[in-house]
């Protein structure tokens, strides 16, 4: 590891063959660099790109572990290994950052390690919605949203890591130990999850609300469509994200992975 930049946003992006996960996180870059123009940005993959949105394009140091996984998520503890960065946010490539977060960075530096716990709903309400958390509430498992995970260059960071690459490793054996393990496919929220039980929750997270994020699984807002875009209505600005006109102030994980093109193109209108 060979710190290039002291604090920067790493986002790890592999393709599936059902989504562009690359393309995604363009789209994020983008929506950071519209709020953040001096931001340090750094791509995490498994193919050689070039593109100028990112700073630096980093190659998974430890290879492809998710050769034969369809979810591509086993790489995930690389990141430790990779962030070009002596303070590093992780975000996840499907979504983007309407307002910034660079203010994120003096909050969680306290830490060596800080996870998202909770997620909220397009009214930036704390969700209270358990329909896809029965696994962490059944085995009283901390709520984690890999998302947006922030960290140091420190041991304590990379205890953390080693402890989800363990985990990935030994998924089998991990899930045995779990009520109704046998049913949960490879998930990186819940090795997240199962690391911070190992380790003490208590060391890698903060009271109140940084960080945190918008998910638009439709249980999780009160809607009927698994595609919000078809039943609210968005409006995208540079520094201004609303649906149905509310301002959306936390990183927006959409979820339904078409919209990254349709934002892109909406970014190059109005840039």
């Amino acid at each position: 590891m060979k710190v290039k930049d002291e604090r920067g946003y790493l986002i790890v992006a592999q393709n599936n063959n059902g989504t562009d996960y690359v393309a995604c996180a363009e789209t994020l870059a983008h929506s950071i660099r519209l709020v953040e123009p001096d931001a340090k940005i750094c791509l995490l993959t498994d193919i050689a790109i070039k593109d100028n949105i990112f700073d630096y394009v980093k190659i998974f140091p430890f290879g492809d572990q998710a050769i034969d996984s369809e979810w591509k998520l086993q790489n995930d503890w690389q990141c430790f290994y990779a962030s070009p960065f002596r303070e590093t946010i992780k975000l996840e490539a499907d979504m983007i950052v309407p307002h910034s977060i660079k203010h994120w960075f003096d909050i969680c530096s306290i830490k060596d390690v800080v996870c998202t716990i909770g997620a909220r709903d397009f009214h930036n309400r704390k969700s209270h919605s358990r329909v896809y958390r029965k696994i962490f509430d059944d085995n009283n498992l901390p709520d984690v949203y890999n998302a947006i995970t922030y960290w140091k260059l420190s041991a304590g960071a990379q205890k953390f890591f080693d402890t989800v690459r363990n985990v990935f490793e030994n998924w089998e054996a991990a899930m045995s130990a779990l009520k109704y393990g046998s049913c949960q496919v490879l998930n990186t929220d819940l090795a997240y999850a199962i690391a911070l039980r190992l380790l003490g929750e208590e060391q890698f997270t903060l009271p109140g609300s940084v960080p945190s994020l918008i998910h638009m699984k439709s249980s999780i807002n009160g809607i009927e469509s698994d595609d919000w875009t078809k039943e609210l209505v968005w409006e995208l600005d540079i520094g201004s994200f609303r649906i149905n006109t509310i301002e959306q102030m936390w990183p927006f994980h959409y979820h339904v992975k078409s919209f990254a093109k349709t934002v892109q193109e909406e970014y190059g209108r109005i840039s």
